[in-house]
């Protein structure tokens, strides 16, 4: 049953309802948030009335707000937001306050929009969250959030009504700077587990056992068990497709160069990612390296949930 929003409640504002917005829109309205949504395709936005929330036309319905989030897919996506035609800071009774922007994009634009904002009296907290649809939808998402202090322990209540944590981790942009570490650090960790899974069955050990024993060892981890079924079952429906981690490894990448910080890890693994989506391997999860990695050994991986005398689909 969806909590009805008191009277007291902030007009809330939220731009964005893909695989992820969605899900955390959602979980704001849940909590009884009193919340307007934009989508540009509004047909993705529209189930979001069924649970209470206003679907708004366009942006500049958003302006009357006090808060409102964003969660998109680029740089430019997100500064067209505000600064494109039609966009939000457009109109002329902004209300806007705060600006809480979840979106994985790079330090530079981050540090951009939080100046055009600064323009117009609107504070932002920059917080990529971490987590997949179904980890925001169970409440278990992590925020790493930076801006003023004073904003992030204002706005701390609506980031939890999202996600079991908000970690404030300081001023200007250092919550980008968390996050495409996160990333990259997702992309050399899925590549190195597809590299021991493939060697380990390729020498003779069945898949659900091995990874059975390394999600009970010390390497074990919140990560390695939740792909375990996937892997076994090689179920690579989308929760982060290879595309979105090239971005994200190539912003990492971006980082390092300008750092002067060696990453060969990361370089060989944004290889491999280019490489998957080479391959067609566009619109599922990324995480179908694993076929890349055993097409590369010559394995030939099975369902492990398909019973061992039936035959496969034609």
């Amino acid at each position: 049953m969806t909590s009805q929003p008191s009277q007291k409640s902030p007009h809330i504002g939220w731009v964005g309802t893909g695989r992820m917005g969605y899900a955390m829109a959602k979980r704001l309205i849940m909590a009884g948030s009193n919340l307007s949504v934009y989508n540009r395709s509004r047909e993705k936005a529209e189930p979001l009335a069924e649970y209470g929330a206003r679907v708004v036309e366009s942006l500049s319905e958003l302006a009357s707000c006090d808060l409102v989030f964003t969660m998109l897919s680029t740089d430019d996506a997100v500064m067209d937001v505000f600064t494109g035609g039609g966009g939000l800071l457009a109109g002329p009774d902004l209300s806007v306050r705060t600006v809480i922007e979840c979106s994985s994009i790079s330090v530079d634009a981050s540090a951009k929009l939080r100046e055009v904002l600064h323009q117009h009296n609107i504070s932002m907290l920059a917080s990529p969250i971490s987590g997949n649809p179904g980890v925001v939808e169970a409440g278990n998402a992590s925020f790493v959030v930076s801006g003023l202090k004073s904003d992030f322990d204002l706005q701390r209540p609506a980031l939890l009504n999202i996600a079991r944590q908000a970690t404030y981790v300081g001023t200007g942009e250092l919550a980008r700077i968390a996050k495409i570490c996160h990333n990259v650090w997702l992309g050399v960790l899925t590549q190195s587990l597809a590299e021991v899974v493939v060697l380990a069955e390729k020498a003779g050990l069945a898949r659900p056992a091995f990874l059975e024993f390394l999600n009970h060892s010390a390497l074990g981890s919140t990560y390695t068990r939740a792909k375990t079924p996937s892997w076994i079952g090689l179920d690579f429906s989308t929760t982060f497709t290879a595309p979105l981690m090239r971005k994200d490894m190539d912003l990492g990448l971006d980082l390092a160069d300008n750092l002067d910080v060696p990453m060969q890890l990361a370089s060989t693994t944004r290889h491999f990612v280019q490489t998957l989506i080479n391959h067609g391997h566009i619109d599922c999860d990324f995480s179908a390296l694993l076929l890349l990695q055993a097409q590369s050994s010559g394995l030939k991986l099975a369902d492990e949930n398909r019973p061992k005398d039936s035959e496969p689909p034609a």
